[in-house]
């Protein structure tokens, strides 16, 4: 008999704030990389630093390090601009698309647009807030807002315009009784005063170019390529010579300089210190009579080179992620335009990065390579654990490449390159991989001269032997193995190939089976992007209009002309094409034999194991995900974990299923007690078998409900089989696999 385990509702806290939003939840992670670094501020020895999809909390003294982003707080990714005011505990942090957050110790509170200028059609990041007890000045791309922090709304606004052109607020700051702004043309001020909203009215006090403006004691201000304290309509420049300022701070003690070194003057302006933390860096500020620099690649970085920020990847750029054992992930950090063509050339060169289970790694080899990098694919070598193989899709350096891991210095060496045949130019450029039991790894490639290919690993030779398709199309996808042959979509035909090798390596008795769309894809689809197998067998496509299945795949491809389905739902009395012309980008099947789906621009829906129902859709606008098209989706089966991966970072859902078979596994209720006060949802049970026959009892023992459950888990929405919601009392689950050789009970208590 299978004991309870009890998990109760718990309300969702982020750091010291509390979360007022809906779309986060403690299903929910986040593994954003908080390496780069935009802005600091100072509180009570508290740093905290905004990076690009959330911010992060580090506490000098302890050690401590917390961190708030879209997946416990936030509302958005993608951040621009950041200040905090210790004396009200208030920050505001701006998103590149025009919205805000703003979080007191009492809620966060999203600001979603910020106002604009009739006819401006410009961009609508926020450049820069700064703010000044009770107000905030926004900088914009049409000029400078002021922001209401106690009524969350926004006031006047002066929208910087000369003859129809718009400029610039590249940043703004409020010293006494007036709004300074920074633009490229000058120093710019107004007092808050009637007429701020006029541009007419505005003082160009000291004309030329200008970045970066601060306030506290004194207003400071500066160029690329010097700095100046504000003295009644002149700028005294403080003594040093500077290349490229990124960032200017004044505190109550000193002012600070971020060039490619970090200055310190006192507020007079004399020179203090000067010194260089071995990287870029975007800002710093001093604490404690230290300095501490926000770097582009290291986090928080103190003077001394120790540096402090939370667990996460190299960059927030991903395209495809692996899972193994002992909680160890690989994560590809490239992508193509279109699915097809090589993007412009990322001058970070991410490459991979390796999760060991501990932290996060990042082969130096791509810091120190002048070739071209776009990884779309990289996996561990089956036959050796301690070799990774990763697809680098570039024009002038494609190919497979091959790493070996160091231990000793948690690096990985560049071992070989792998051509795939190519002469040199455009051809051949490798997408991903597949491998079967036996370790044999399989890659596959477009652009083989109009052909798409496969190329097979030979460890006897180190090499791959390429097999050529006979059907014209430049692209390829990731392929999958299955029952003994490789399946792999093509983007640019609206056909599928299924690869059945036989004898790896030895092309003389392979057979290829090519679908088309007579073979039933719909005609206005331009290409396949994914598949997925059922638990039955089932072939699960995603194409470029729609979702098609091929029933016992296996047998099926082998038939002389297979058929391949949509999947048919009712609405409203119709019957209606299941994701019609929908850009199915990837599917992924759970322990339970649910279905995740991502929609090109659509999120993520979670199907049941048919087809004929949705269970959850998550999109940018309901849940943490940071853009709605999830280039990669993987389930952890034994976790029920599920990992988003997009071109702005990874987030995680801890699901409901896991480790599904034919017995029951460790049964859980929640939320337990359900106190409708509280939650007004459905209670979840998991950890079921396979098929679960249910029945929920009250305390006499009469029967109140019974269902049958499948794929692992059971929602119950607390209505009785008259279809009202049960009273207040004690509810008793008792449960039974689908031969009752394993039973299973639980208690529920409900509180109305």
């Amino acid at each position: 008999m299978k004991k309870l385990s009890l998990i109760s509702l718990g309300i969702l806290a982020s750091l010291q704030f509390m979360n007022a939003q809906v779309i986060s939840s403690k299903k929910w992670t986040d593994l954003f990389s908080y390496n780069n670094v935009l802005a600091m501020k100072e509180d009570n020895g508290k740093i905290i630093a905004a990076t690009e999809n959330g911010i992060f909390y580090y506490t000098i003294s302890t050690g401590e390090i917390t961190k708030l982003s879209k997946a416990n707080g936030l509302h958005d990714v993608s951040i621009s601009a950041f200040d905090y005011n210790p004396q009200t505990k208030i920050g505001i942090i701006g998103y590149a698309n025009g919205s805000m957050d703003v979080i007191t110790p009492q809620e966060i509170k999203y600001i979603v647009d910020i106002p604009i200028a009739t006819g401006y059609n410009g961009s609508k990041k926020i450049n820069h807030i700064s703010i000044t007890g009770d107000q905030a000045v926004i900088s914009v791309g049409y000029g400078v807002s002021m922001f209401n922090i106690n009524k969350k709304e926004f006031g006047d606004s002066a929208f910087f315009v000369n003859g129809g052109v718009y400029e610039a607020s590249n940043e703004a700051a409020m010293f006494g009784n007036k709004v300074y702004s920074v633009t490229n043309t000058g120093l710019k001020s107004h007092e808050m005063n009637t007429t701020f909203p006029v541009f007419s009215t505005w003082t160009n006090e000291i004309p030329g170019s200008y970045k970066h403006i601060d306030a506290e004691s004194a207003l400071i201000f500066s160029s690329s390529n010097a700095a100046y304290i504000y003295n009644n309509g002149t700028g005294t420049p403080l003594p040093a010579s500077f290349s490229n300022i990124q960032d200017i701070v004044i505190n109550a003690n000193n002012i600070i300089v971020t060039d490619n070194r970090i200055y310190t003057f006192g507020l007079n302006g004399v020179s203090q210190n000067a010194i260089s933390v071995g990287e870029d860096c975007n800002t710093a500020i001093t604490a404690g009579g230290k300095i501490y620099a926000g770097t582009i690649l290291s986090g928080i970085k103190e003077e001394s080179g120790t540096t402090y920020k939370p667990s996460g990847p190299y960059s927030n750029s991903s395209y495809k992620i692996n899972l193994y054992d002992n909680n160890q992930m690989l994560v590809s950090s490239g992508s193509r335009v279109n699915r097809y063509n090589q993007p412009a050339d990322n001058p970070k060169k991410p490459g991979f990065y390796y999760f060991n289970g501990t932290e996060w790694l990042r082969s130096s080899f791509f810091s120190t390579t002048t070739a071209p990098i776009n990884v779309l694919d990289a996996v561990f070598n089956p036959a050796d654990t301690n070799e990774v193989f990763f697809t680098n899709y570039t024009v002038t350096a494609q190919g497979v490449y091959k790493m070996k891991y160091n231990a000793n210095s948690k690096d990985f060496d560049f071992v070989k390159r792998y051509d795939l045949g190519s002469p040199g130019d455009y051809s051949h450029r490798p997408v991903g991989f597949a491998h079967d039991p036996q370790n044999n790894l399989f890659v596959s490639f477009g652009f083989n001269y109009g052909s798409p290919s496969i190329g097979i690993y030979d460890r006897g030779t180190d090499d791959f032997v390429i097999k050529k398709f006979g059907i014209t199309s430049d692209g390829a996808q990731t392929p999958v193995y299955y029952e003994n042959m490789v399946w792999f979509p093509l983007p640019r035909t609206n056909n599928f190939i299924v690869y059945d090798y036989k004898t790896p390596t030895n092309l003389s008795d392979d057979t290829d089976y090519i679908l088309k769309d007579t073979n039933g894809f719909a005609g206005n689809s331009k290409g396949t992007l994914s598949v997925a197998f059922s638990k039955s067998g089932d072939a699960w496509i995603g194409t470029d209009s729609g979702l098609r299945i091929l029933p016992n795949a296996a047998t099926a491809i082998k038939d002389p002309d297979p058929k391949v389905e949509p999947i048919i739902i009712e609405q409203g009395g119709l019957g209606e094409e299941l994701f019609r012309d929908g850009q199915i980008l990837q599917i992924e099947v759970d322990a339970g034999d649910y279905k995740w789906l991502s929609v090109d621009g659509g999120g993520v829906y979670y199907l049941s194991a048919d087809g004929q129902q949705t269970i959850k859709h998550f999109t940018k606008e309901n849940s943490p995900l940071p853009t709605n098209s999830v280039t990669d989706i993987k389930v952890d089966r034994k976790t029920g974990k599920v990992y988003f991966v997009t071109f702005n970072g990874i987030v995680a859902y801890q699901g409901d299923v896991a480790d599904v078979n034919a017995n029951f596994g460790n049964v859980v209720v929640y939320p337990n007690p359900v106190v409708y006060s509280n939650f007004k949802g459905k209670v979840t049970i998991k950890g079921l078998a396979e098929k679960t026959n249910i029945r929920i009892t009250d305390a006499a023992g009469n029967v109140i409900h019974s269902a049958v459950a499948r794929g692992g888990y059971y929602e119950w929405d607390l209505n009785n089989q008259k279809g009202t919601r049960v009273a207040s009392g004690i509810y008793f689950v008792l449960m039974t696999n689908e031969d009752g050789s394993d039973k299973a009970t639980a208690k529920i208590a409900v509180v109305n």
